[in-house]
């Protein structure tokens, strides 16, 4: 993924998502991003995912996290579970669903 931005990142996360609904089957939550300056929500309800720009008034799993830490993730140089342990990465909510990213968000 080099070359990848957060927004660019999030642009392309619904339309991935709705290619295989079958990672998030069951699902009826909001997830709320907030990446350095950038926030959005991943909605994931009836088996349909949508991704909007901004925060959400009632997240159910809120994910906190650096810019740099964000990209690095996504190109593999930065363990999630790393990044939580050394306080890089704050999970506010829904611990469960915190741990459920890694099925569907790859």
């Amino acid at each position: 993924m080099s070359g990848i931005t957060v927004k660019g990142f999030f642009e392309g996360l619904e339309p991935m998502l709705n290619l295989k609904p079958e990672r998030f089957s069951g699902m009826n939550c909001v997830y709320c991003f907030i990446v350095g300056d950038f926030s959005y929500n991943v909605s994931l309800k009836d088996g349909k995912a949508a991704v909007t720009e901004g925060r959400a008034a009632s997240p159910n799993c809120t994910i906190m996290l650096s810019e740099n830490d964000f990209i690095d993730m996504l190109n593999g140089k930065l363990d999630a579970q790393a990044a939580f342990f050394t306080g890089r990465l704050k999970v506010a909510g829904d611990m469960g669903l915190a741990l459920k990213l890694g099925a569907f968000i790859k």
